[in-house]
């Protein structure tokens, strides 16, 4: 596995033409509906009991950042227009990533080592181990451990074994390390890059390669290029009928629980140069509702909500709030193929 890098600029979507011109059908024949432009990466929605405490420990660690408000709310925006919005809670929200679709979140950053010795003499971060082994050992940097195989970003035991026997030695250099920030929340950041910002949000999904299916046939997702494409298998495609997959039963290192992480089947899509990347659950029971949770939804903005509204509803998918007022603008909620909330902000 090589080192990790800025991930590659956005892949350009192909859109469906609509009909090239008239034709000498019927009176009432339809033209064909070009599609709609995909939506943008817009917020990610946390409820949190002390938003100025978050925002305020969010924005020393990632100082591209900036307070803001928007909608109402008091907000964090990255310098690539990405929001992080927060409610205010009574009593902490539940925040164990591992019941919910939801898992964690992160940055890029420029210099992930000089980050990770900056976070070491800060009371306020507690970092949070990569465990190497179901042993114990731990490194804060996966590329401090040995680099996985085949695109998959961790080693089972048996390879673990192979690894140790054949010498292998960590890469190191930059990689992916995990800060526990306020109320449990649980923060990735990478590198290095060229331009610290928001990047992506790490999920599970039951069906991960369903999953991606959802998100490119309702919300014109696009799929992003693997992060190292000379160590990574070609992707296989998969359609609505062969999507389901099982989840691998070996786990993998390194991991945030010593117990390991299942890593396979693994798929995502992006919105701009946000990333939803995806597992499969680490847990054997149906994932819950992310609503009412520490990560509450995403949202996703659109230029033209009614349109967005008539095409998914077309489509069946589940809408948890119809359009409503939202700040200044519109916004209408629907539900994802694991119930993870999905906010559709219209924007200018």
């Amino acid at each position: 596995m090589k080192k990790l890098r800025n991930p590659v600029t956005a892949m350009m979507l192909l859109w469906a033409a609509g009909a090239a011109a008239a034709s000498s059908a019927a009176p009432d024949s339809a033209a064909p509906q070009a599609a709609l432009p995909p939506p943008v990466f817009h917020h990610l929605h946390l409820n949190v009991v002390d938003p100025d405490a978050m925002i305020v420990f969010l924005n020393r660690q990632f100082p591209s950042t900036s307070r803001t408000t928007w909608g109402g709310l008091p907000a964090l925006a990255s310098p690539t227009n990405v929001l992080i919005l927060f409610n205010k809670v009574s009593t902490p929200p539940p925040s164990d990533p591992s019941t919910t679709a939801f898992w964690h979140f992160g940055w890029l950053v420029q210099d992930e080592r000089r980050n990770l010795e900056l976070y070491r003499t800060r009371p306020e971060v507690k970092l949070a181990p990569l465990y190497t082994t179901d042993a114990g050992g731990y490194v804060y940097i996966n590329s401090d451990t040995w680099p996985g195989t085949g695109g998959v970003l961790g080693l089972t035991k048996a390879q673990i074994a192979q690894a140790k026997a054949a010498g292998v030695k960590p890469l190191g250099g930059a990689g992916f390390a995990y800060i526990l920030g306020p109320e449990n929340t649980l923060i990735e950041y990478a590198g290095d890059s060229p331009v610290e910002h928001f990047n992506h949000v790490h999920m599970s999904e039951q069906d991960p390669y369903c999953a991606q299916q959802w998100y490119q046939q309702h919300l014109e997702a696009a799929i992003p290029p693997p992060a190292n494409p000379q160590n990574t298998p070609a992707v296989t495609q998969h359609s609505q009928a062969d999507c389901k997959v099982a989840r691998t039963p070996d786990r993998s290192w390194p991991a945030l629980t010593r117990e390991g992480m299942y890593r396979a089947p693994v798929a995502g899509v992006r919105f701009g140069d946000v990333a939803l990347m995806w597992y499969a659950p680490q847990i054997d029971q149906p994932l819950q509702p992310t609503r009412g949770h520490l990560m509450d939804h995403i949202g996703l903005g659109v230029t033209d909500l009614d349109a967005w509204v008539a095409k998914l509803k077309k489509e069946g998918v589940t809408f948890l709030r119809q359009p409503y007022r939202l700040g200044t603008t519109r916004a209408a909620m629907i539900d994802g193929p694991s119930h993870e909330a999905i906010e559709l902000v219209e924007v200018q």
